[in-house]
């Protein structure tokens, strides 16, 4: 048997069905406004994914460890060259002569081996580099050279007292970091960073995006203090009309 509708039960009915609206509404304002927040609050107003930013393609996949394996095998061979030059105090003379000689003694070998098992001789594999190769790396450094000197002398020559400090600061604590190490340590290091930092970012851009705006915003708060304890109190010169 149906239950029999009173005005009271019709009243209820309605205080929930409007408690449950506003709950959703409230809801999804509070989605669409975490979302504009988050949209917002990007590091340095970033609207674009982080592999877009750095360029896309297989080398942001290799930063990103897109494919675990070649990003792992990557960056341990730049341990090794690392190790082998600034730990083991190789040359690159030492190295070059070392792997000449164990190309040669592995294609001797393979030539020779058929004879001592009885076998039908084989050619051994020649390894050889294109001649493009070359060609493609120093136009490629060219270029990343020229675009440095004339971001710099764009900076120079632009008359932004800021950018122009912020250049000049950079230049001096990179000639720091020189003087305590040397350029294949720093090299290792920002290669280091760039197959660390970019991940762990990807990984935890929201977390990454408030501390830094919450520090930004300490800062700026600590600058009001002292504009308005001491900064504001110091005499201005009168303009002259």
């Amino acid at each position: 048997m149906s239950d029999k509708i009173t005005p009271e039960n019709l009243f209820n009915n309605i205080v929930e069905t409007l408690a449950e609206k506003q709950k959703s509404v409230s809801f999804f304002e509070e989605e669409k406004s975490n979302s504009v927040t988050t949209h917002l609050n990007r590091l340095f107003g970033r609207q674009k994914p982080v592999h877009h930013i750095l360029g896309g393609g297989k080398s942001a996949d290799c930063l990103l460890w897109r494919n675990k394996k070649i990003s792992a095998s990557v960056l341990t061979a730049a341990t090794i060259v690392w190790v082998l030059f600034e730990w083991l105090n190789y040359n690159f003379l030492t190295l070059l002569c070392f792997a000449l000689v164990l190309c040669m003694l592995g294609q001797f070998l393979w030539t020779n081996a058929s004879g001592l098992l009885n076998r039908k001789p084989s050619k051994a594999p020649r390894f050889v580099i294109p001649e493009d190769f070359f060609v493609n790396i120093a136009t490629m450094v060219g270029a990343e050279v020229n675009r440095g000197l004339r971001f710099l002398q764009d900076i120079a020559c632009g008359g932004n007292l800021k950018q122009f400090l912020i250049a000049v600061l950079s230049l001096l604590a990179g000639a720091v970091i020189g003087s305590w190490c040397n350029f294949l340590t720093v090299m290792y290091i920002g290669f280091v960073g760039a197959h660390t930092l970019p991940v762990l970012y990807e990984k935890h851009e929201d977390e990454v995006d408030n501390f830094v705006y919450k520090v930004f915003d300490q800062m700026q708060h600590n600058y009001r203090k002292v504009d308005a304890g001491f900064l504001s109190k110091i005499p201005k010169g009168k303009k002259h009309q």
